[in-house]
């Protein structure tokens, strides 16, 4: 293959894995306006739905876990493949599910399929970096929060004057599309990684825990804006429906505006500078969230923590894939997973808290599991993008 010929396909496989990106956000963001309707259609109380969310996150946990081993044995494009397609039906499995014991099987399997996705397309997206040799995971997590920011936004109307299950189906037709068409023009990794994995193992190098915990305390906060803000909206502040659904698609959106400046931004001012001055934008964002009188200044709260929130992930994803010694699918295996247990652990304790106190307390201790972000943020050197030394062929 030639230059030209590679480059082409570098290009096009960084739109591939640029529109899963889009197609998983707006599975997600187009969840959460469909909690309070799940929450009234089973008829559960708010710790119960923490549990059910709970079951979100082991799912996702369970796949991430094993998802690096996968990769390096299959390659990331042929594992997103399999996740990419199963993940685009999982929202409809939930929306059908007219108990709770059927619901807490469709949100593993949900859970699941997104999480596997979710490890695959940041390992993904690291090969196109190296292949392209320019920085592009945060333009990618841009795409990831336009969808969450779409499937946010218009979830709420359109669960409003359709129903639930008219706007789940609309859902998976448009992500199963996009998907499908997506995954034909991914690329692979340029030699295999096999060799570090003759069976399951978990990496010895200690630095990737510690990011890892980064991204933990990160996603919690995140998270928590995901599953809790419509019904802090709607229950303790008086919103209906439609502007309940907007607190996410505000966090969203102004996060997948920024998302789209971040790789620029990292490499002006680095990203150790970056992640700290973004934590503590989040930080003030959530505090005054938490403190909100009103449902429309806690919307614009909820865009100013996704301002900041907009470039933690994708800084802390990239450190976790560039460590040394490992994998880049190994790396965002254990990062991911991490991450990912904030939304395992955080929903049922929520829920508990809030089932006896509010929402409004919760969210100020989000801001502070932000700073302890950022007094950890000299972890992410390795972020610093380095692409690989020979470039395709």
């Amino acid at each position: 293959m030639n230059a030209s010929n590679a480059m082409l396909t570098a290009i096009r496989g960084r739109w591939a894995v640029a529109a899963i990106f889009l197609a998983n956000g707006f599975l997600t963001g187009s969840w959460a306006p469909q909690i309070p309707v799940f929450l009234t259609r089973l008829e559960i109380t708010k710790f119960t739905l923490g549990l059910l969310i709970l079951l979100f996150g082991a799912g996702a946990v369970t796949a991430m876990t094993w998802c690096g081993h996968l990769i390096s044995k299959h390659g990331s494009r042929t594992v997103l493949r399999w996740f990419g397609l199963c993940g685009s039906l999982g929202l409809l499995v939930v929306a059908l599910a007219p108990n709770v014991p059927l619901a807490a099987i469709a949100m593993f399997i949900f859970g699941g399929s997104i999480g596997g996705m979710d490890v695959a397309m940041n390992a993904n997206a690291v090969v196109v970096e190296r292949r392209l040799s320019r920085a592009i995971m945060s333009s990618s997590h841009g795409f990831w929060s336009l969808g969450g920011f779409a499937g946010g936004g218009l979830g709420g109307f359109a669960i409003q004057h359709y129903g639930h299950l008219a706007h789940a189906a609309v859902v998976t037709a448009l992500a199963f599309a996009v998907i499908a068409v997506a995954v034909r023009h991914l690329i692979a990794e340029d030699r295999p990684q096999a060799t570090e994995h003759h069976k399951f193992a978990l990496p010895a190098n200690p630095l990737v825990y510690l990011v890892g915990l980064m991204a933990l305390l990160t996603m919690i906060s995140e998270g928590a804006v995901l599953d809790w803000a419509a019904l802090y909206l709607r229950q303790e502040l008086g919103a209906d429906l439609a502007i309940a659904g907007l607190a996410y698609a505000a966090f969203s959106g102004v996060m997948a505006i920024m998302r789209f400046f971040g790789d620029g931004v990292r490499n002006r001012l680095g990203a150790v500078m970056t992640l700290r001055a973004s934590a503590l934008v989040a930080a003030a964002g959530m505090l005054i969230a938490g403190l909100s009188p009103s449902p429309w200044l806690a919307i614009a709260a909820f865009a100013l923590c996704g301002f900041g929130i907009a470039n933690m992930v994708p800084i802390i994803f990239s450190a976790g894939g560039n460590q040394e010694g490992i994998s880049s699918g190994t790396g965002m295996s254990v990062v991911t997973t991490m991450g990912y247990s904030g939304i395992l652990v955080a929903p049922s304790a929520i829920g508990f808290v809030a089932e006896h106190f509010s929402f409004g307390p919760i969210f100020v201790a989000m801001s502070g599991l932000l700073i302890v972000v950022l007094l950890m943020a000299g972890l992410a050197h390795r972020a610093e993008f380095a692409p690989d030394a020979t470039p395709a062929e």
